[in-house]
């Protein structure tokens, strides 16, 4: 007998804490609101770009949702599977002598389930239908995860500093 799922609810973000004994990352860092928001606005632009898509997830690479534009109420589960995908796909390239990670491609009988790094602490995941031309998946997404990678590193890089000292330029 198979016991019904629950709903599984997003807690508030001042109840999220770390493990016990384990220390915050840039990996399980959570993003601030205005940075969600334009991860999501992104997301949305994807969408807009690539119209086969059914949904567009972002979250970290140990499966926490960032931030998602999709009607599916599985955003939790397909972050955590992602983040399983993942940590194969980057020993399956490693062991192979491919180098790190970059992309993952999936395609199922009812369409493709691709999987982009955006960065190192973040991941793209889309949902496409099977009419989908991956050429165009792939050149969107790529770029949707280089913006990604930028809100996430400008987002972790500011809430580090402090914002009474002066910017150090970059070389």
């Amino acid at each position: 007998m198979r016991l019904p799922l629950r709903p599984v609810l997003r807690a508030d973000r001042s109840e999220r804490r770390q493990p016990e004994g384990r220390k915050a990352d840039m990996s399980t860092a959570m993003v601030p609101a205005e940075a969600e928001a334009e991860i999501l606005a992104e997301l949305r632009r994807l969408r807009a770009r690539v119209p086969q898509l059914s949904g567009a997830l972002a979250a970290s690479v140990d499966g926490l949702v960032l931030a998602q534009d999709s009607a599916a109420a599985e955003a939790e589960s397909v972050a955590a599977l992602t983040a399983a995908a993942l940590g194969v796909a980057q020993r399956l390239s490693d062991s192979t002598g491919q180098g790190g990670f970059r992309e993952l491609l999936v395609r199922g009988e009812h369409g493709y389930v691709a999987t982009y790094a955006a960065g190192d602490v973040t991941v793209l995941t889309l949902i496409a239908e099977p009419r989908v031309n991956v050429g165009r998946l792939h050149l969107e997404a790529r770029r949707s995860s280089l913006r990604i990678s930028e809100l996430i590193e400008d987002s972790l890089g500011r809430r580090g500093r402090d914002p009474d000292a002066p910017a150090t330029p970059s070389a």
